[in-house]
């Protein structure tokens, strides 16, 4: 126990339940925070941030918790804000409830917040306690962390292969690699990230619509990479507007026309023969789009690992063979394993019967 009275347990605790509390908002391109309020080891008000503008966690919990707020401890899994953006300061906010002690998992990676926040809340007088559960909060931001210091997204892709390293029959029949449980999770994904990212490739062999589908998901941005606009116009993916179609200056320009006559938008990315998706990456952070999802066929895959755009991994190996068919990634690829891309902070888990394989690229 400390010396205002908490078991570390307790803390713990208060600091998970602000990052399920930070899940549940649809912030991007903000980070997601979570805020509970505690005195005596007990919660007394909670909030998180619902979307990007409004309210931001801690305001919202400190109005829950009213006069009660004074002389309790504050917990939130990231630095309060100390800026004027569309909201007012938080840091003004807590100071002025007279909360005592603020418990926070990590910096905020803003430079405008980025120590000051904390700065701001020990210079009146409030003890600050940096770095609980740490690991965890930067996991669950993880795209916020690439977007801020670089302007790029962060970029997950996700695969289901057989256990010998197919995503395709020798026929080009994919239905279904991973069992059920694994494709809710995907769908999960997609509700979570901005955007999901497909090769032309894919369109024309599975025509697949790329939405979410679970119950109030929302829909991410569909990107398909096309360089010479081959998509059909009565393509699945095509349903809607909430589309972007990467091409070339090589694209057919009578059915970019076409395409744009639909509200459909065609961003030309580069003159050469393929999108350099390199360039994508940087042109979708000028859009603040700060998550990517590719969740292409082998050639897209490799293309992306290529460009140096990948982030991490998600691949969901089921337990089948099928000898031969078509492999996750395709083309030249280093010829010495010493060259091989390395992958760290690597977590395995069951979904049922398919092994989720989770790492990051260094």
């Amino acid at each position: 126990m400390d010396a205002e009275g908490f078991l570390m347990a307790d803390k713990e605790r208060f600091m998970k339940r602000c990052l399920e509390l930070a899940r549940k908002g649809r912030t991007s391109p903000n980070p997601m925070v979570g805020c509970v309020i505690a005195r005596q080891g007990r919660i007394i008000a909670e909030g998180y941030h619902e979307k990007a503008g409004g309210p931001h966690a801690e305001v919202q919990a400190l109005k829950k918790a009213g006069k009660k707020a004074r002389g309790a401890v504050m917990y939130a899994n990231l630095e309060p804000c100390c800026h004027h953006g569309k909201t007012p300061p938080c840091t003004d906010a807590i100071i002025k409830a007279g909360i005592k002690n603020v418990v926070c998992a990590m910096r905020d990676p803003n430079p405008r917040v980025s120590g000051e926040g904390i700065r701001q809340l020990k210079a009146a007088g409030i003890r600050v306690e940096l770095g609980l559960m740490e690991k965890q909060a930067k996991r669950l931001n993880e795209a916020f962390l690439r977007y801020i210091p670089s302007k790029m997204p962060f970029v997950l892709m996700k695969a289901a292969v057989t256990l010998d390293g197919r995503i395709a029959t020798s026929s080009g029949d994919s239905r279904w690699v991973s069992n059920e449980a694994s494709r809710r999770t995907v769908h999960r994904l997609r509700d979570r990230y901005d955007a999901v990212l497909v090769g032309i490739g894919t369109v024309l062999k599975d025509n697949p619509r790329l939405t979410c589908r679970i119950r109030e998901g929302n829909d991410p941005i569909r990107i398909i990479v096309d360089s010479k606009l081959r998509i059909p116009l009565d393509a699945e993916v095509l349903a809607d507007d909430n589309v972007m179609i990467a091409a070339t200056e090589a694209c057919d320009s009578k059915k970019k026309a076409r395409l744009e006559a639909r509200g459909i938008g065609v961003t030309v990315v580069n003159s050469g023969r393929r999108v350099d998706l390199y360039r994508l990456m940087q042109m979708l952070g000028e859009l603040r789009i700060i998550s990517v999802l590719v969740e292409g066929g082998a050639g897209i895959n490799a293309s992306a690992l290529e460009a140096g755009i990948v982030d991490k991994v998600m691949f969901f190996i089921a337990p089948k063979m099928i000898i031969r068919g078509k492999p996750v990634t395709e083309g030249k690829g280093p010829k010495l394993m010493k060259d091989a891309l390395q992958l760290n902070r690597i977590r395995i888990r069951m979904v049922d019967d398919d092994l989720l394989y989770e790492a990051y690229l260094k």
